[in-house]
């Protein structure tokens, strides 16, 4: 009788094509039609790599190194825009305020992506390498420096959707002409900046040995050169900021710097430019003096007052400075505020992200570093965003806020307020509180262990009752987010009148390493937290019931949710709103009626302790009535849900007592025409019987009768090979084809 389950199926079992029974052809399927496309993403990737902001719209973006770019507002608006190529991306910007992001790829590619229409633009390859790029703000221009040392300019035209390259370039040897230097061959930028106080008419070039050239574009002539010639001047100043205390020091060590000194990072220290922050490969950081003379015109003569040398750590092998980033402090009049660094600690120390609150008041030789905090980090370092606050306190202090991305794709926020908790403790390491981005859907922080999306049709009337019974638990995980989370961008997604009638169609459902179950409504592309739900009941103690989800499954049929966790326990947990006055548990001894306190709103109607070894597999079977459980000992349970009451437990489905870890139940026609006595002297044609596949993970596939729970077959599926099962699926309504992954090989198919 179930010999056919593991044959293909003749053709006489095949139901007729669609397209015989209305009469109409249609077209073949193509590779097209099956390719999966994302149609709703919700949290921060894995590979995430790189911030933008927008402190307008108050738009966060983040890239990946797959080459995607996850875009978040406020009211848990979140976008994902998809590269044609999967390549990490080498910058990412906002076009401030004009719905448009530019990425740079790691094949040299511009592209300008439209967020109102959620695509990709325009874009342009560029046929050099790009080692530089900036936008100037407050237009559609963008700097690109190459590596043949070229600065080119380009423009995005919003009205036709290009990018436009514009004729003005500036080639390395007009740089040379213009600022009456030589310029080794071939010496790339490092780094472009358009000036702050010069409407985009000056920008700052950065080379790859270090030569710092301010230049004019409109006059075509520098305005400013600073390179390692400027380091050999004596009486320079260093600043010590190493064990958390501030040491200026006049010494002649400057005087011994190497002819070059490579840049690694840059970014204006004041708001009108006069004050450039470079980062060095070897752990120094310089703070250059770019003040230009009422005529327009630079300092012809160099002084030690020029540059300020910073250094966060006294070992001789530090780190390269890869990030800084600044923040003015209003109350100084632009000359002092936060830098914020990455690298030029020692090697092998702990990685921190630095912030240092620097004062030169009296000028920049007399500079002094009011305080250092080292900001412990939540994993490996990836990229950091600082975000102006736009109001100051009485005493013009700025609130200054950031947000930091680390690995894998954790983002947190730091506020005004925790920074200065910092500032005010005196102790140099930190671990502050910080608000983690948590998505509709959290995946970190709870972390998920088991997550599935079930269609429950037309009984979404019934669920919609379940949010009011639990709506404190939703309000709590609601109010978990902060209220100065900063991003409050976007346009929230508008139910139309036919959306919002409160009828659920599908829910996604999650389980928890902390004990709880979250339900969301999947019904439209904008998901809604719906029920947050524990499982410890006052006033009933059972062992196990707080640990980690381990399996779930629902019977849409009934609207029952069955969960088990990692001690063993099974709840059984009614969505249609309805309390339950009592709780059965049920052991390996004995079932027990308990009562629950009438204010406590109860849904869980049964707790199965049977079992100390960890629920792998939950399956429903005949509309809900029964449970097919699968442990991680091998051994498969089969629970009444009416009762409720323990069918029966098999011994170990796999002579390995390998977990089981996928159960699909299948009702076959019983050929034999059996019939049954019922109670009540009626007689009743028994027509079908449960098959429960039962698989394990070293690929075992057991059939059992889920009634009696007599095994009917049982075999490796692979005798001669040695592979890990991940999941199976049953296929088909005629005549089932069993779907299983391993991994060892991504799919195969056993019929």
């Amino acid at each position: 009788m179930f010999a056919k389950l593991f044959q293909k199926p003749s053709q006489s079992q095949s139901p007729p094509p669609s397209s015989q029974l209305d009469g109409t052809s249609r077209r073949s399927m193509t590779s097209a039609d099956l390719a999966p496309r994302v149609a709703v993403h919700y949290g921060i990737p894995s590979t995430a790599s790189v911030l933008a902001f927008d402190p307008i719209q108050r738009l966060l973006a983040v890239g990946t190194l797959d080459g995607r770019i996850k875009v978040i507002g406020g009211d848990n608006i979140e976008l994902l825009l998809i590269s044609p190529k999967p390549l990490p991306f080498k910058n990412l910007e906002f076009l401030q305020n004009q719905g448009f992001l530019v990425s740079v790829s790691n094949e040299n590619e511009i592209q300008v992506w439209d967020l109102e229409k959620r695509c990709l633009s325009s874009n342009l390859q560029w046929e050099s390498s790009i080692t530089a790029f900036s936008l100037i703000i407050g237009t559609n221009y963008m700097y690109v420096g190459d590596e043949y040392g070229f600065l080119s300019v380009l423009k995005y035209d919003t009205e036709e959707g290009n990018i436009l390259q514009l004729p003005y370039h500036v080639p390395p040897n007009l740089i040379a002409e213009g600022a009456g230097i030589t310029l080794p061959d071939q010496q790339s930028i490092v780094g472009v900046l358009s000036h702050p106080c010069s409407c985009g008419n000056r920008v700052l070039i950065a080379y790859e040995n270090g030569l710092i050239i301010l230049w004019d574009v409109t006059e075509d002539i520098s305005v400013h050169i600073k390179g390692y010639k400027d380091l050999q001047l004596k009486e320079a100043m260093t600043v010590n900021v190493s064990n958390n205390q501030s040491q200026t020091s006049v010494n002649d060590s400057l005087d011994n710097e190497e002819a070059e000194k490579e840049i690694s990072s840059l970014c204006w220290a004041s708001p009108d430019g006069s004050v450039l922050a470079v980062g060095y490969v070897d752990g120094d950081i310089f703070l250059w003096n770019l003040s230009v003379s009422n005529n327009g015109k630079q300092k012809t003569q160099k002084s030690p007052d020029d540059v300020v040398k910073i250094q966060l750590s006294s070992g001789d092998r530090r780190l390269p400075v890869i990030v800084l980033h600044w923040s003015s402090n209003k109350a100084r009049n632009g000359c002092g505020g936060q830098l914020f660094a990455y690298g030029g600690a020692e090697i092998g120390s702990e990685e921190v992200l630095t912030i240092l609150d620097l004062d030169w008041s009296s000028g920049l030789t007399k500079l002094k570093c009011v305080n250092r905090v080292d900001l412990t980090l939540h994993g490996s370092f990836a990229d950091i965003i600082i975000i102006p606050n736009a109001r100051y306190k009485v005493d013009n202090s700025p609130e200054t806020s950031l947000f930091v991305l680390t690995n894998p794709g954790q983002l947190h926020f730091y506020d005004y307020a925790s920074l200065s908790i910092l500032k005010s403790d005196g102790v140099k390491n930190h671990s502050v509180h910080s608000s983690q981005y948590n998505s509709v859907i959290p995946t970190v922080e709870p972390y998920m262990t088991v997550g599935k999306l079930y269609v429950i049709g037309s009984e979404g009337n019934y669920f919609g009752a379940l949010p009011q019974t639990v709506s404190p638990a939703k309000q709590q995980s609601e109010n978990m987010r902060s209220t100065k989370w900063p991003l409050t961008g976007g346009v929230p997604y508008q139910m139309s009148t036919t959306e919002s009638n409160n009828i659920i169609e599908r829910i996604y459902i999650g389980g928890y390493q902390d004990g709880t179950v979250r339900i969301f409504d999947a019904t439209f592309p904008v998901l809604n937290l719906v029920a947050v739900l524990g499982f410890e009941i006052k006033g009933i103690q059972i062992d196990g019931t707080s640990g980690s989800i381990s399996a779930l499954d629902l019977c849409s049929a009934s609207l029952t949710l069955a969960v088990g966790n990692e001690f063993g326990c099974i709840f059984l947990y009614s969505l249609q709103g309805n309390t339950h006055q009592t709780v059965t548990v049920v052991t390996e001894t004995k079932n027990e009626v308990h009562h629950c306190l009438p204010e406590e709103r109860n849904h869980c109607s049964a707790i199965f302790s049977i079992s100390t070894s960890p629920v792998c597999a939950l399956h429903f079977a005949t509309s809900g009535v029964r449970l097919v459980v699968g442990f991680q000992s091998g051994q498969v349970a089969v629970l009444d849900t009416r009762s409720p009451s323990v069918l029966f437990v098999s011994d170990y489905v796999s002579s390995s007592r390998s977990p089981v870890i996928s159960l699909a139940v299948k009702t076959f026609p019983d050929t034999h025409g059996n019939s049954v006595k019922k109670p009540d002297n009626q007689t009743e044609s028994e027509s079908a019987k449960e098959i429960s596949f039962v698989l394990t993970r070293d690929a075992h596939m057991t059939l059992m009768d889920s009634t009696t729970g007599n095994v009917i077959s049982s075999q490796p599926m692979h005798s001669n090979e040695k592979i890990i099962a991940i999941n199976m699926y049953l296929l088909g309504k005629y005549a089932p084809v069993c779907l299983l992954s391993y991994l060892a090989f991504p799919t195969q198919m056993f019929t």
